[in-house]
């Protein structure tokens, strides 16, 4: 029995191993050897090492690019925290009995694909969209808003997109509150105001800081929502990295600009290790 058990957890490893081994280590080694290629117009690529593709990232044009996608990314990630903890604050206070309920109202958007709840959403905010339809009847205006094809548009498609990402984090924090420090802080004098901002935050800023990296990562990838959001003046880095591999067909380049992305997101995970371990420090010594 404990044989036949061994090889079958021997079987699990190596199927997990040869798995990421194939699909996750040799596709990431081949975009990383590909940045340090030349491109070829007959074959895409052609094997002579150069690093003139990273030298290309650091062009104005591509950089304010990726400026310009982190500024939307972090603009979306603070709408929906903003939007996210009072959600997940109210949600995490309703009687056990509605939560799941909550929760699985929350996760039904993720059974439709994405990309149809943005078109979704680009026929209800077009010009002659059902938004506008009702505010010209209602009287509130009295010429369509052009709202697509903005930067705004794009910020509401990501948020609109992650928003549960940010919730999610949020709503676990939140849970496991100790309430005996809410109700201690209460027979102090505290003030609801300062409830929140000296115990309510800083016990749940794992949640936050989760939240925002759930949200802030995918936001500077989404390129689709950029494409039908925001048209050819509010690319994301993404736009580029699809545009290079299938549209310019300069793969060395589309390859240096992902591993960039990859980079800045590594960077962004390390920010929140640093800041986990702080806190944990100081949940320690409190």
């Amino acid at each position: 029995m404990k044989k036949s058990r061994k090889v079958f957890q021997n079987t699990v490893i190596v199927s997990v191993v040869a798995w990421l081994l194939l699909f996750v280590f040799m596709p990431n080694l081949m975009i990383i050897g590909t940045s340090f290629l030349t491109r070829d117009d007959a074959n895409l690529v052609r094997l002579v090492f150069t690093l003139d593709n990273y030298s290309r990232l650091f062009d104005p044009l591509y950089a304010q690019v990726l400026l310009h996608s982190l500024n939307m990314a972090l603009i979306a990630t603070l709408c929906c925290l903003a939007i996210g903890y009072p959600f997940a604050f109210i949600l995490a206070r309703l009687p056990q009995k509605l939560r799941p309920l909550l929760l699985f109202l929350l996760i039904v958007p993720f059974w439709t694909n994405s990309l149809i709840r943005i078109y979704g959403l680009k026929l209800f905010l077009s010009t002659r969209g059902y938004l506008n339809d009702a505010l010209l009847w209602i009287g509130l205006i009295d010429k369509p808003l052009r709202i697509m094809y903005t930067s705004e548009a794009v910020t509401l498609g990501l948020v609109y997109i992650l928003l549960p990402f940010m919730v999610m984090p949020l709503y676990s924090s939140i849970e496991k509150l100790d309430k005996s420090c809410l109700e201690a802080a209460r027979d102090l004098g505290a003030g609801k105001l300062q409830t929140f901002i000296r115990i309510i935050v800083p016990l749940t800023m794992p949640g936050i800081i989760a939240g925002c990296l759930l949200v802030v990562l995918p936001a500077m990838g989404l390129f689709f929502v950029a494409d039908l959001m925001g048209g050819a003046k509010n690319l994301l880095i993404g736009n580029v990295i699809k545009s290079q591999f299938l549209n310019i067909r300069d793969w060395p380049f589309g390859a240096a600009t992902s591993i960039c992305l990859t980079l800045v997101m590594g960077l962004l995970l390390l920010v929140y290790y640093r800041a986990a371990r702080l806190l944990n420090k100081k949940e320690d010594l409190a």
